[in-house]
């Protein structure tokens, strides 16, 4: 197992000559050990030689890491972003950096090809963020597509992969240029250690993205990189499990007569299935990821008596543990999201979004049934 290196700062044997360790928020050998993981599971590409951990680097946070990679722009500079995005990446954006920085964030449904292609015109974009599966709507972006359209207007494309995880789809290798992820969720999947992750492809990215983590310092403590490690070495065939389950909860829920619609890229029903079809794969195979939302009929009433009587669920924020978590977006993960624009994404007082964790499949249909009857 990786030593967990508690040191904050280490003998040199020169004055300004360190022996590859200087001061832990610079380097740090439990940090390196799971930026190098992370490189090789996301495909990065990049050698050593290249970059010390392959072009990875670990951040105190999702938001962290999120909150780093803005830094790649200049005040003034326009990000074109997912119109359904995690709701702390619409904050960070739209109350933050806009003010902060002077960016300018455009929303964009991203699932539109041709919207995408007159808002490139229109902003000049230096950035465009994504997510696929998108949060909480699971809506999907077609990335190849988006990486060759941000490559010819020499924007920085950056994809969260936090739903999908590298075990399903790796969008460096489909042409983007960043991948962020927050390690919180799947990566170390036992909702015990919060974490956040960059990846790039390219050389020249990885050394503006390690002096921005070294300036803002921002970074992973060596606890929280040993737990990550140790997470990520069951993801493959937890993903398995959240992928399987998910599906058959999908079908359960979408057949269910107090169900209105259910929003979940493994049924046929999806608007983007075959998308997510060719896009998403687990072992050759396509596979679907473990979040599924639903519209549930009747209004905050219902889904608040629903969500009252789960057992096995936890009615709790975040997602992507070993555990089942189900909580309401607009009271509790998107509520800072303005409620206008909730409204234009469907994210209303009947939505509910299910984390599915790895307990046994009928357990978790039996909890989803008591509750709702």
């Amino acid at each position: 197992m990786p030593p967990i290196c508690t040191s904050s700062t280490f003998a040199q044997s020169s004055p300004g000559v360190h022996q590859g360790f200087e001061y832990s928020r610079s380097h740090n050998a439990t940090r390196f050990a799971l930026e190098r993981c992370l490189a090789n599971l996301e495909s990065s590409g990049l050698s050593k030689e290249q970059d010390t951990t392959n072009g990875a680097f670990a951040f105190a946070s999702g938001l962290a890491a999120s909150a780093t990679c803005l830094e790649l722009l200049d005040s003034g500079d326009s990000i074109l972003c997912m119109d359904d995005v995690y709701g702390g990446t619409n904050r960070l954006l739209n109350r933050v950096r806009k003010r902060s920085m002077g960016i300018r964030p455009v929303h964009v449904d991203l699932t539109n090809l041709a919207t995408l292609v007159s808002a490139i015109k229109v902003h000049a974009p230096k950035m465009i963020w994504v997510e696929t599966p998108s949060n909480p709507t699971l809506k999907l972006v077609d990335l190849r597509e988006v990486a060759a359209l941000g490559a010819s207007c020499g924007a920085i494309t950056v994809c969260d992969n936090t739903f999908a995880t590298p075990v399903l789809q790796r969008p460096l290798e489909l042409g983007f240029d960043v991948v962020m992820h927050s390690t919180t969720k799947y990566l170390g999947g036992h909702s015990d250690v919060v974490g956040g992750a960059l990846v790039t492809r390219h050389a020249e990215l990885a050394q503006r993205l390690r002096f921005l983590q070294n300036a803002i310092g921002s970074v992973m403590g060596p606890f929280d990189a040993y737990l990550t490690l140790r997470g990520i070495k069951t993801l493959h065939i937890r993903m398995r499990q959240h992928c399987a389950s998910a599906l058959r909860i999908a079908q359960f829920l979408e057949a269910h007569l107090k169900v209105l619609s259910v929003s979940y890229p493994g049924l046929a029903s999806h608007k983007q299935h075959a998308l997510a079809s060719r896009q998403m794969k687990l072992d050759g195979s396509s596979a679907f990821g473990g979040m599924v939302t639903i519209h549930l009929k009747g209004g905050l009433a219902e889904s608040r008596a629903f969500l009252e009587r789960v057992k096995v669920f936890a009615l709790a924020e975040s997602l992507g543990g070993v555990e089942s978590l189900i909580e309401h977006p607009a009271i509790m993960t998107h509520a800072s999201v303005p409620p206008e624009q909730r409204a234009a994404l469907g994210i209303g007082d009947n939505l509910v979004r299910l984390s599915v964790g790895i307990e046994e499949t009928a357990d978790l249909i039996a909890d989803l049934t008591q509750a709702l009857r």
